[in-house]
């Protein structure tokens, strides 16, 4: 079956229209399905700008519908990817507020560090919402559970929602290796593990603090010794020492 969107007798008008070539303003005939179209002038190949492309971020035939899906728009289907992450996440957590707070926190920081620190917003922001997913079901098997039980069951349960929400191969990879050890860093650990790692740090020493578990005269060791971003160092600082004040 041919989805609906795709299938020329279900357009409007509209659905053809023409877009100006960014490259030499040549008028470029493109159809509403059309990925990229080529400029016959100048030969500038670009996306079409007005492709809706809502629907790829979770369907997991979107390759086999659009075809072969440029640069530009494999980037924005990973960005619409961690809204429907979001959305996943708040539904299997039901009514456990606290764990759905703790990764809206978590997600809160991680957008400023990955900003900064140029790493990959949808690895990022997926493993900062799927960071917990296996707390129930590690402490149903092993209560209580530690964070390597929180840590080895929280990856199928990933691995399920994202390949449901028709995640990349290598996104799931990326985001599951992140979950499987996040409170376990080794010595030369990507960037976008690294982001996630100080974004959860910080939600958790705000959390310590507050709850007087930690003296707050000792956080400038813990943050030099314990972050492994700059930028995660900074906010850490910022964040904590803030509530002094």
């Amino acid at each position: 079956m041919k989805c609906p969107g795709q299938d020329s007798r279900y357009w409007k008008p509209g659905a053809i229209f023409e877009v100006k070539c960014p490259k030499c303003g040549h008028k470029v005939e493109f159809f509403k399905d059309d990925s990229t179209r080529c400029c016959k002038k100048c030969g500038h190949r670009f996306v079409n700008p007005e492709m809706d492309f809502g629907c790829a971020s979770y369907c997991p035939y979107a390759e086999q519908c659009l075809g072969d899906l440029p640069p530009e728009l494999l980037a924005e289907r990973d960005d619409l990817l961690k809204d429907r992450v979001a959305i996943e996440t708040k539904h299997y957590f039901g009514q456990d507020f606290k764990r759905i707070g703790h990764a809206a926190n978590v997600v809160r920081y991680a957008e400023r560090i990955v900003k900064e620190e140029q790493g990959n917003p949808a690895v990022v922001l997926c493993a900062a919402y799927l960071q917990d997913i296996g707390i129930h079901e590690a402490e149903r098997k092993y209560d209580p559970g530690d964070a390597r039980h929180h840590e080895k069951e929280g990856v199928p349960i990933a691995v399920e929602i994202l390949t449901r929400l028709g995640a990349r191969d290598e996104l799931i990879d990326e985001v599951c290796d992140i979950i499987g050890r996040r409170h376990h860093p080794r010595d030369k650990d990507p960037l976008n593990f690294k982001i996630l790692h100080d974004a959860d740090l910080i939600v958790n020493l705000e959390t310590r603090c507050k709850v007087r578990e930690i003296e707050r005269n000792s956080l400038p060791k813990i943050i030099e010794k314990t972050f492994l971003t700059n930028t995660g160092k900074r906010l850490a600082r910022e964040t904590l020492f803030r509530e002094e004040k």
